[in-house]
């Protein structure tokens, strides 16, 4: 491989790695904010007809709460059912929304911060891939 290729490809690599490393971070933070400045709920476990959850296959739930002002609230679940914990119509699940903005939602006891690390341990393994190859180039 060229040196230009193994530039191109060590740069490539070190943005990749920028990317997922901001996603998980981001994730991770955008979770303690909700989990510390969240307004905590009950929420009903709804079955739209037409949402599916890609993963599954499945029509996806939708999760229905009140606000403490009153509001109804319906937003897709932002964490997809699976077999081992289902999401499953007529549940009930407790929340923590944002009180500026009640479609940002947090299933308590369901957040996903293994993926969430994973992103971020994996931004860092490329930015580290991508500076040996830059180095190993000059």
């Amino acid at each position: 491989m060229g040196t230009s290729a193994v530039i191109v490809t060590g740069v490539f690599l070190g943005f990749g790695g920028l990317v997922a490393y901001l996603v998980g971070v981001g994730a991770l933070a955008e979770t303690r904010r909700l989990r510390r400045d969240g307004v905590p709920a009950w929420a009903q476990v709804m079955r739209h007809p037409a949402a599916f959850d890609e993963v599954n296959g499945v029509p996806g739930p939708l999760l229905q709460f009140t606000t403490r002002d009153g509001a109804v609230v319906e937003v897709f679940a932002p964490v997809p059912s699976s077999r081992s914990r289902p999401l499953a119509a007529g549940e009930r699940v407790r929340v923590a929304y944002d009180p500026a903005d009640p479609r940002q939602v947090l299933v308590l006891g369901r957040e996903r911060r293994g993926i969430d690390f994973a992103f971020a341990g994996l931004g860092v393994g490329l930015a580290l891939a991508a500076l040996v190859l830059l180095i190993s180039a000059a």
